[in-house]
């Protein structure tokens, strides 16, 4: 082992650092991910969890086996399956083959204003979160990017101009 590597024991304050200084810079990767600062990409968690954390992956559970309502629990019933249709009320189609659809394009873009072109960034309420609701309605202030990317609804928030509410 060489003796100009720094070791850091476990536990210990430098174990993690997010200090800039630290962290793999854009221009000494591969990846351009259009960030400029690789703190506010943040990390986007699956939607599912992982196949490795299912049932019957280790020896352990390999050799017990699974239980039959284990195996039921996990089951996914297919909604086709219960649909029943009889001869006179087969599904129709919901815009005739000869219709022109130029009028439904038309309808989407009454639409295309509501969602304003900035994006808003971290929203915080006004007690920070400290205390309960005590309101029915959600009020909060943008307070600019965080030190992570934001979350799924935070990105889904735009922001219009008071001139612009439909």
């Amino acid at each position: 082992m060489s003796d100009d590597v720094e070791s850091i024991s476990e536990g210990s304050d430098n174990e993690y650092s997010y200090d800039s200084d630290d962290q793999l810079q854009p221009e000494d990767t591969l990846v351009d991910r259009g960030v400029d600062d690789i703190l506010d990409e943040g990390i986007s968690p699956p939607e599912k969890p992982s196949k490795a954390m299912r049932y019957g992956v280790t020896a352990e559970d390999q050799r017990e086996g699974e239980s039959l309502e284990e195996h039921l629990a996990e089951e996914v019933p297919d909604p086709a399956a219960e649909v029943t249709f009889h001869e006179d009320s087969a599904p129709k189609p919901a815009v005739p083959a000869d219709e022109d659809l130029s009028d439904a394009v038309d309808e989407i873009d009454e639409f295309d204003n509501e969602v304003g072109d900035d994006r808003a960034g971290r929203l915080v309420s006004p007690d920070e979160g400290v205390n309960p609701h005590t309101t029915h309605q959600e009020v909060a202030s943008d307070a600019g990017i965080d030190g992570a990317g934001a979350s799924a609804e935070e990105a889904a928030v735009h922001t219009v101009p008071e001139g612009q509410i439909p």
